[in-house]
Order: structure tokens, then C-alpha cells, then sequence
């Protein structure tokens, strides 16, 4: 790629000197040093040596990596009242009796609930957060507020989910006609809001809580209006053998036959696939959203080494553990090599990387503006500081970040050419009064919980009861 873009000869609005480089071009090159020129919310120069315009303000990075945004293409930001519980029962929250569910939430508890997980996935070096949550259209402002590039979806599903604590699945096709209308409607108001910077996408929860007819009904709007959609897929056994006992299918053959195993699916988890799964994924061309810590605390994975084998498309996200994606990285590196059984070139920290960035952004339709560090691309930037002792000496770069770096080793952090985190801190928002509404707002879901787990980890028989 080249080096400079010949613009005209304007004062930068932000000027980066002196850091290594990570994820520079579609290979994501890594150069020891280079300065960032930023202009109008996109790169506007890029060198190994001194941009020779002035700029209204240059941070000197020396001893920093700098990497493209991280983009966590499956997020619940809003699911951190469960933080800390949730891992222990080996379900995900929305099936677990004794949980306070996100469906009891008021608007107000959402919204504090979701902004907190922005800033700490922003905090963290997430600059692109895929995030689904109820009360959308609620908490949509409060996330948006703290400067992070969001798509947005309210969670989707016609399935009535106190039937799904009590062990069966009623669906309700008045409640279905009534979410899509509003689904309509979210579309409308917030799609390309903060101009570009809030967009939105469709979240059809998943097989065993969305009829097919809904599924096809989703689709079908998302695709009206040239969206991606996004699911839970093949998370659970429970799942597999629901869809298998009600449609004679697993639930990826399911979304085969119903048209949604296509290219502009966002599928989360995919654990429990068998080979012929695998290549249905593979030739579909959907994204395999791999969630590596998330599922693993849970004593289960995607089989990612059999997936990229066959050719499918991997990305990376935290789901509801916390907003690391340096730490997502790690671990997506390490269950691909367990997978494989030894360390090779099919599983390097350069591969995970590309899960973190510029994968995700292809998946997105944005891939030739996000996901990596190249002149005319949307200033999406993360500053590592690897002056710490954990991250010295550097002497790769890329192996350096995943292997020892974490979310706290961001330094700042920059979407649309602006400073939205610097020196560790959130500048556009009160950090202390987002965690004290946050923190209200979790005792509140967790006073009006029926039947609250008494001890922790619950016995299964209380899980399951």
C-alpha cells in the first residue's frame, strides 16, 4: 500500500507520532514506527517519516502500539447485572430460572445498565460494538453518548420467554406482529444517526425462541432495508435437541432451509455443529461469530479449527462476559491450537487480529472503511501503551498484544478521528455516575427476582427445576 495520501495541504486535526503499527492494510503489515495523520474523522496521512502539515494537535506515542479499533460483533451490554453469576450456571441467562431477566428491566435500568457496558468495552479498545438488548430504543442514546461506533438491535423474538424458564416454548403470533412493527420503527428513527457513526441491524434471538415464520420475517426486513442480521446459533444441546425434536433438523440446516444461512448473518457461538453443519456454515459464506471466553467458562467451544478448515468466516466478540477483546484474542488463539493439538501457522496472534478487526469489519459492510490502519479509512484507533513492564521488551508487536497485553493497557482511544478515551479515561462521559446508575439499577433486577439462586454455584436441579 502506499505510505502517504496526497491530500491538500490542510492542518490535521490530530497528528500521531512515533508508535509501532499493527493491522496497517488489508494484509494488517505491522511497522515499527509511523505517524497518523487524522483529518475529518478519517486517516488522512500515513508515513513512516514526519507529516509535513501542521496539525491542531500531535501526542507523541512513542513506546505505544497502535492498532485499528477492536469491533466485538456480539455484544449484550446491557447483561452485566448477571456479572460474575452467570458463568458458574452453564446457561445462558434468558434460560435460567433464578436469574433476574432482562425482559423484567425498565427502560431507565436498561439504558443505565448498557451504557456502562459501552464504556467499559470502549475503555477496553471496542471502538465497533454489535449489541442487542430489550428497551433499545431506550438505551440507544446512552450508549451512543459515550462516542462508540454502535449497531444497534432491539432483541427480537416471538417467543413468550416465561414459557421458556417453565421448559416449554409458546410462541405468540400477535406478540410477533407487534415486534416487527416496532423493529420497523428502530430502523427508522436510528439507522444512520451521529451521522454514520450509530447504525442498525436485526437480532432474530435464536432457532428454539424465534417460529420460522418470524425468522423469515426478520430476514426479510433486515434485507429490505440492506441490514445484517444477527442470531444465537447451536449455543446449547438443549437448543440442538429442541429444533431436532420440532423440525427434524439441527437448527443450522434449520436456517438453511428457511433462507437465512447467508452471507449477511452474524451467527454467535456455533458450538454444537457436526461436520455437515460445518459445511453448510463453510459454503454459506455467514459469519461464524466466535466467542472463545464466553463459552469456554462454560466447558464448551466452537469447533473453530474444523470451521476455518472448511473454509467459513470467523470474527470475535465477548458476548455478556465482559468488553476485553485483547483478552478474546488470547483466547480464540489458544482454543484453536488445543483444537489442532500443536502451535503452526494455522493459528497465529496475526490471525486472531484479523478475527478482532478487519474481519468483523467485512462482515459488517464495512469493510473498506473499518478494520484496518490505511489512509481514507474512518479514524477507528486504539493506543496500547507497552511501556509496561508485562509488554517489555516489544519485539513483535502483534504477539506482544495478544499474548500479554489486556484491556487495561489501552491508553486512549479514537472513533471518527476524536479522542473518545484518553489517559484511561472516558472524556465524553461521567464514568462515577454511569457505575453508581448502573449499580442501582442491577440491585433494583435483582430485588425483584421471583426466585433468586440462594447459594452460588447452584445446584443444577435448582437450574433446571
Amino acid at each position: 500500500m502506499s505510505e502517504e495520501l496526497a491530500m491538500q495541504d490542510e492542518t490535521l486535526d490530530l497528528l500521531l507520532g512515533g508508535a509501532q503499527l499493527i493491522g496497517v492494510g488489508p494484509a494488517l503489515e505491522s511497522w515499527p514506527q509511523a505517524w497518523i495523520g487524522i483529518r475529518g474523522g478519517r486517516i488522512a496521512w500515513l508515513s513512516r517519516t514526519r507529516a509535513p502539515m501542521p496539525a491542531r494537535r500531535e501526542l507523541d506515542l512513542a513506546g505505544r502500539i497502535v492498532s485499528p479499533g477492536f469491533i466485538n460483533m456480539h455484544y449484550h451490554a446491557g447483561l452485566n447485572f448477571v456479572r460474575g453469576v452467570a458463568p458458574d450456571l452453564g446457561f445462558a441467562p434468558s434460560y435460567t430460572p433464578g436469574l433476574p431477566q432482562a425482559s423484567q428491566l425498565t427502560p431507565d435500568e436498561a439504558a443505565a445498565l448498557s451504557r456502562l457496558g459501552a464504556i467499559e468495552a470502549l475503555k477496553s479498545g471496542c471502538t465497533t460494538l454489535v449489541d442487542s438488548f430489550v428497551h433499545a430504543d431506550h438505551i440507544v442514546p446512552g450508549m451512543a453518548d459515550t462516542g462508540v461506533r454502535l449497531f444497534a438491535s432491539p432483541r427480537l423474538n416471538d417467543v413468550d420467554f416465561a414459557s421458556v424458564l417453565a421448559g416449554a416454548r409458546r410462541f405468540d403470533p400477535v406478540r410477533a406482529q407487534r415486534v416487527l412493527r416496532e423493529a420497523e420503527d428502530f430502523v427508522t428513527r436510528w439507522h444512520g444517526c451521529a451521522g454514520g457513526r450509530v447504525q442498525a441491524h436485526l437480532t432474530a434471538h435464536a432457532p428454539d425462541t424465534c417460529s420460522p415464520d418470524f425468522l423469515k420475517a426478520v430476514a426479510a426486513l433486515a434485507r429490505r432495508h440492506g441490514l445484517v442480521i444477527s442470531t444465537h446459533l447451536a449455543q446449547s444441546q438443549e437448543e440442538v435437541d429442541w429444533i431436532q425434536a420440532s423440525h427434524g433438523c439441527s437448527p443450522v440446516e434449520l436456517l438453511q432451509r428457511l433462507g437465512l444461512l447467508a452471507p449477511d448473518l452474524l451467527a454467535g457461538h456455533c458450538i454444537h455443529v457436526s461436520d455437515e453443519d460445518i459445511a453448510l456454515l463453510a459454503d454459506s459464506g455467514e459469519q461464524v461469530v466466535h466467542i472463545p471466553l464466553g463459552n469456554a467458562v462454560s466447558g464448551r467451544f466452537a469447533p473453530t479449527h474444523a470451521l476455518r478448515q472448511a473454509g467459513a468466516r470467523l470474527s470475535l466478540a465477548t458476548d455478556t462476559m465482559h468488553g476485553d477483546m485483547i483478552e478474546a484474542m488470547r483466547w480464540a488463539l489458544a482454543v484453536g491450537r488445543i483444537q489442532q493439538g500443536h502451535v503452526s501457522e494455522r493459528w497465529q496472534p496475526r490471525d486472531v487480529l484479523a478475527m478482532a478487526t478487519l474481519q468483523g469489519a467485512t462482515a459488517l459492510g464495512q469493510g473498506e472503511a473499518l478494520g484496518c490502519i490505511e489512509p481514507g479509512r474512518l479514524a477507528d484507533l486504539v493506543v496500547i501503551d507497552a511501556r509496561a513492564a508485562h509488554l517489555t521488551p516489544c519485539i513483535d508487536p502483534v504477539g506482544t498484544l495478544v499474548h500479554n497485553a489486556a484491556g487495561h493497557d489501552v491508553e486512549h482511544v479514537i472513533v471518527d478521528g476524536r479522542l473518545v478515551v484518553e489517559n484511561r479515561r472516558c472524556v465524553l462521559v461521567d464514568e462515577a455516575e454511569a457505575i453508581a446508575r448502573a449499580e442501582e439499577a442491577c440491585r433494583a433486577a435483582w430485588s425483584r427476582c421471583e426466585r433468586p439462586l440462594r447459594t452460588y454455584p447452584p445446584k443444577r436441579t435448582e437450574i433446571t427445576a
